[in-house]
């Protein structure tokens, strides 16, 4: 009897224990619970945030860069709109200074604009994603590139390359320049080899003759070259000022 009443005893006193490990666990299942709902109350992600899309938010994080240093091609941020510059030449005025004239076009509304900048000038240049393509072929305004990995199809408009695309010819290897996921610029390689379809011909002994002449293209374009190219022959072009470079 003795016993009994021992048991009794000690199994009471184990009891607030028990209550207390168990009101523990309970309270913790309904934190997790609490936090689970909440999570999954929480709004999607913005399709214009860090998690969504990386790399637009990326590319639009800028660094300074001078005048002096905008090239054909770069994408710069300016009045808070997004512009690729379409043309540049520097000039000097004098005692204003040496300035860069460049042609902008607006990424989003493809609206052109001229401005004028010092060398000097601190402009906020963006980044932009860069893909290889091969070119396949030509119809109308409309060039068609292939993925070289996925082998992947992509139609893209010939205004893309500027007067570079003269130079698109059967399995280059070109780039295009992405903002925001869109292309919205193209490059071809800086040398390309072309063949001289007319020419003058080159008279030897005549002290008179220019150093250099011009010449004809297979894609239609005029170029100078020196006085003893002549047609049938293949020559190297800079794409960048179709300048010539060397014998192929």
């Amino acid at each position: 009897m003795q016993m009994l009443l021992r048991k009794v005893l000690e199994a009471s006193r184990r009891l607030p224990l028990f209550y207390a490990a168990s009101t523990a666990s309970r309270g913790s299942a309904h934190a997790v619970a609490t936090l689970a709902a909440a999570a999954r109350r929480a709004p999607p992600a913005a399709s214009g945030s860090l998690a969504a899309a990386p790399w637009a938010a990326t590319q639009r994080r800028g660094a300074k860069m001078l005048g002096s240093d905008v090239k054909l091609g770069n994408v710069i941020q300016r009045r808070g709109r997004i512009y690729q510059v379409i043309k540049a030449q520097h000039s000097h005025q004098g005692r204003g200074g040496a300035t860069i004239q460049v042609e902008l076009r607006d990424v989003d509304t493809g609206n052109k604009i001229t401005e004028r900048f010092r060398t000097d000038e601190a402009l906020e240049r963006v980044f932009v994603e860069e893909k290889s393509f091969t070119y396949l072929y030509q119809e109308g305004d409309t060039v068609t590139l292939m993925e070289p990995e996925t082998f992947e199809q992509l139609e893209v408009s010939k205004e893309l390359f500027g007067k570079a695309a003269a130079y698109l010819k059967d399995e280059m290897k070109v780039n295009l320049q992405y903002f925001d996921g869109r292309p919205m610029s193209g490059t071809v390689p800086q040398r390309v080899t072309c063949t001289v379809v007319e020419a003058q011909p080159h008279t030897k002994g005549l002290t008179a003759q220019p150093q250099y002449k011009r010449v004809l293209l297979d894609n239609g374009l005029t170029v100078l070259a020196p006085p003893f190219i002549e047609a049938g022959e293949k020559i190297v072009i800079s794409t960048a000022d179709d300048s010539y470079m060397t014998r192929a």
